[in-house]
């Protein structure tokens, strides 16, 4: 079988990734928090045909002869750069300005996420649109007493209430996860990422330090996806899985033309 029609293949797999990822990233383009996604390709081992020789007194060197059998999937990266900010004028709003995410937990499990939009519960503790619980700086939930006439965040993540007598009181301040590798967190769905081996994390910090992001209250971050650069990555893609199918095409036709010679 000639080898063009598997490389053929190889490239029709990969360009089908692409497509499934660019379509995700479109799909969640006003999505808040979310993080687009990017593929890369790799090429297979070559096929050594002959190999290199160096120089000798009669003759001079002669360069490697190889084939290669296609591509493969090299990695698919999360592109953790800030998303523009959407002004809602919402108290429980938060929008990260820098570096960091906000630390959720619930069920036992810690998870990590982009998306600001929190909200209070019957006991008035902070949790987002799953019930999953905001974490201050010493991983304790945040609660704003029943009988708070208002209540405001600071941009270090200082919550404040006033009480029923006016005075000013503190609930809590809330933390933000660091990572030193934001790509290697994993992505779990609703807008949560989880913790993995390679994302290393630094614990939970205040924010406005370490470089870590500042908190705006009454803003949303929204996805960092770019439609135009999105649809152009999309022509790209379908562009090239078209010229994978015409190499399988004329792949055939020639195995075919071999067939005929018997005839």
């Amino acid at each position: 079988m000639l080898r063009s029609m598997y490389a053929g293949i190889s490239g029709m797999k990969g360009f089908q990734t692409k497509l499934d990822v660019i379509g995700n990233n479109i799909a969640n383009v006003n999505t808040s928090g979310f993080k687009k996604g990017r593929v890369t390709f790799q090429d297979m081992m070559s096929q050594t045909t002959s190999g290199a020789q160096g120089p000798t007194a009669g003759r001079g060197g002669v360069n490697p002869a190889q084939v290669g059998l296609g591509s493969q999937l090299g990695s698919i990266d999360n592109i953790h750069s800030q998303g523009f900010r959407q002004t809602t004028t919402r108290a429980l709003d938060l929008a990260l300005e820098g570096d960091g995410m906000f630390v959720l937990e619930g069920n036992g499990t810690t998870y990590y996420t982009r998306a600001g939009n929190f909200y209070l519960d019957t006991n008035g503790d902070i949790v987002n649109s799953d019930g999953l619980y905001l974490q201050d700086v010493n991983n304790e939930k945040i609660n704003i007493p029943d009988d708070a006439k208002s209540f405001s965040i600071e941009s270090d993540g200082t919550v404040t209430y006033t009480n029923e007598d006016g005075d000013t009181e503190t609930a809590g301040q809330i933390g933000l996860a660091s990572f030193a590798n934001p790509a290697g967190l994993e992505k779990a769905g609703s807008n949560l990422f989880l913790n993995t081996e390679n994302a290393g994390f630094n614990g939970i910090v205040t924010p406005e330090t370490d470089g870590t992001a500042s908190i705006v209250s009454g803003a949303l971050e929204m996805s960092n996806v770019d439609l135009s650069e999105e649809f152009t990555e999309m022509i790209t893609a379908q562009r090239g899985f078209q010229a994978n199918t015409r190499i399988i095409t004329t792949s055939d036709e020639i195995l075919q033309e071999l067939v005929n010679l018997k005839r």
